[in-house]
C-alpha cells in the first residue's frame, strides 16, 4: 500500500485541502496495462518515420537498423560511416518537457530509465571504437525542421 498526498486548490480561496489517498492505483488493470506497453514500437516510430522522409528528401540514402552494429541505429550511411540515432525524449531521458517520470512504480522507472540511458552510451562508445560517427536527433528536434535540416546538413556531407 502507497500513500499519496493531493492537493486541492479552491478557486475563490488561496487555501489548500490535503486529501489522502492510501490506495494509489493505475487505472488501468495489470493486464490492460502489460498490452498497452506491449504496443510501443522501437523501429518505424511516428518520429524516426519523419526524420526518414526529411534525409530522404534532401537526396541522402541510407540503410535502417542495421544488426550487425551496437544499438541498430535507424539510419545507417555505409558510404560514409556515419549513424542516426532517433531517440524518443521520454525513454532516453533527454531533459525537455517531454522527460517526465511515472508517479507509480517510481523505482522501477527510475531503475528502467538508467539502464536505457547506459545503454545508449555504451553503444555510443562501441560505434566510436569501430570508427562509426554518431548523430542523436531527439523528438523535440523534429518540431523546428529548418534547424534539423541545417543538423543534418551539416553532418552528413563531407568536410
Amino acid at each position: 500500500m502507497r500513500m499519496c498526498w493531493r492537493y486541492i486548490l479552491f478557486p475563490k480561496c488561496p487555501l489548500l485541502l490535503r486529501i489522502t489517498f492510501l490506495d494509489v492505483m493505475d487505472k488501468y488493470s495489470k493486464e490492460k496495462r502489460s498490452e498497452i506497453m506491449s504496443r510501443i514500437r522501437s523501429r518505424n516510430t511516428k518520429p524516426e518515420m519523419c526524420l526518414r522522409r526529411l534525409v530522404h528528401s534532401m537526396g541522402f540514402r541510407f540503410r535502417l537498423h542495421r544488426p550487425d552494429l551496437p544499438g541498430r541505429p535507424d539510419l545507417v550511411f555505409p558510404r560514409h560511416r556515419k549513424v542516426i540515432f532517433v531517440h524518443g525524449c521520454f525513454w532516453h531521458r533527454h531533459g525537455c518537457r517531454r522527460t517526465s517520470t511515472p508517479a507509480t512504480n517510481r523505482e522501477f522507472w527510475e531503475k528502467k530509465f538508467s539502464r536505457n540511458t547506459q545503454r545508449d552510451q555504451e553503444n555510443l562508445n562501441s560505434l566510436d571504437a569501430a570508427g562509426w560517427r554518431t548523430l542523436v536527433v531527439w523528438e523535440c528536434e523534429l518540431k523546428d525542421i529548418d534547424s534539423l535540416i541545417e543538423k543534418i546538413k551539416k553532418y552528413l556531407t563531407p568536410q
